[in-house]
């Protein structure tokens, strides 16, 4: 053999076996076509504001939220099993994708790859710019934002609603000089997300571990006068504690949330999608909203109009 030939031969085994692995790869991530040949579909989900719902002890689990039967149903739109894969919001990324990744200081850090463990993030996820780099979302479902909310005794005072956004967000943020205010990475409440550390604000980060829905128990606890709370938490918060709780305003633009998928699973976007069409269509959509989210119409009864007539 000359070579030439012994190059060109060594040339094809090598890019076959990096094609090979690649296909591999893919295939063990999984788009559409392998998720319904394996039979289940694995929903990536943190426990969080009614969207998911997860409890287990040695002898006891209960599993439900928004999110929970949304994917259960999208498991019966595609003829597949159900699987729940618990996850917290420092790991839920890399869970997806096989490489966990973390907003810090204004940026994206890598951390060590792993394997995938789901084919789905859906537990009430905002659609933030850092996250639409590493995953791609369906269509939205879910209206929210950020307000700051401080306990009922604070010396602070709900804002009158300018009706410009931007100048109601300038007046929040004016407000919190000098004041605590309870946040967290990794999540939607991330105060680097809204340049809160400029505002002469004593941001707090809640010790490791510590979840969403214990925000408002912390600052009623006097850990701190406010907190970061999204548009959900936010609502389930005022009918937990009627009372004890006021919303000051606006942190954050109008935000939406969705599901995430992996940038190499188009096609199950795109069903998930199709999904959320039929059931908004059949009016099944409606009912889980008013289920798991009953006070929200009132807020935003403007976003689940114009969501439904989009898709009707």
């Amino acid at each position: 053999m000359t070579k030439a030939k012994h190059y060109l031969r060594c040339l094809l085994v090598a890019t076959a076996t990096t094609m090979g692995a690649m296909l591999s790869s893919l295939a063990l991530a999984g788009d559409l076509a392998e998720i319904k040949e394996r039979g289940v579909i694995r929903h990536i989900g943190v426990p969080y504001a009614n969207f998911v719902s997860y409890i287990k002890t040695d002898d006891f689990e209960s599993l439900s939220g928004l999110d929970v039967e949304i994917v259960k149903g999208f498991a019966d739109f595609l003829g597949v099993k159900y699987e729940y894969v618990p996850a917290q919001w420092n790991d839920v990324v890399g869970k997806l994708t096989g490489q966990d990744a973390l907003y810090l200081n204004n940026r994206i850090e890598l951390g060590e790859k792993g394997s995938i463990q789901g084919d789905i993030i859906a537990n009430g996820a905002t659609v933030l710019d850092w996250r639409e780099e590493l995953v791609d979302f369906s269509v939205d479902y879910f209206p929210s934002a950020v307000w700051l909310v401080a306990r009922a005794d604070s010396s602070l005072t709900p804002i009158k609603p300018t009706g410009d956004i931007n100048k109601d967000i300038n007046i929040v943020k004016d407000l919190i000089d000098d004041k605590d205010v309870l946040a967290m990475e990794h999540s939607c409440l991330d105060p680097n997300l809204y340049n809160l550390y400029e505002t002469g604000a004593n941001i707090i980060l809640p010790e490791p571990g510590r979840k969403l829905n214990e925000m408002v128990p912390a600052i009623l606890n006097n850990d701190a006068e406010t907190t970061l709370l999204d548009v959900a938490d936010t609502l389930i918060a005022l009918e937990k504690w009627p009372g004890d709780i006021k919303v000051i305003g606006p942190i954050s633009q109008d935000q939406r949330m969705a599901a995430a998928f992996r940038k190499n699973s188009p096609e199950l976007r795109h069903a998930f999608n199709e999904y959320l069409t039929k059931i908004r269509n059949d009016g099944t959509y409606h009912k889980l909203i008013e289920r798991h989210y009953p006070s929200v119409f009132y807020y935003y009864g403007d976003y689940f109009r114009k969501s439904n007539e989009a898709d009707l």
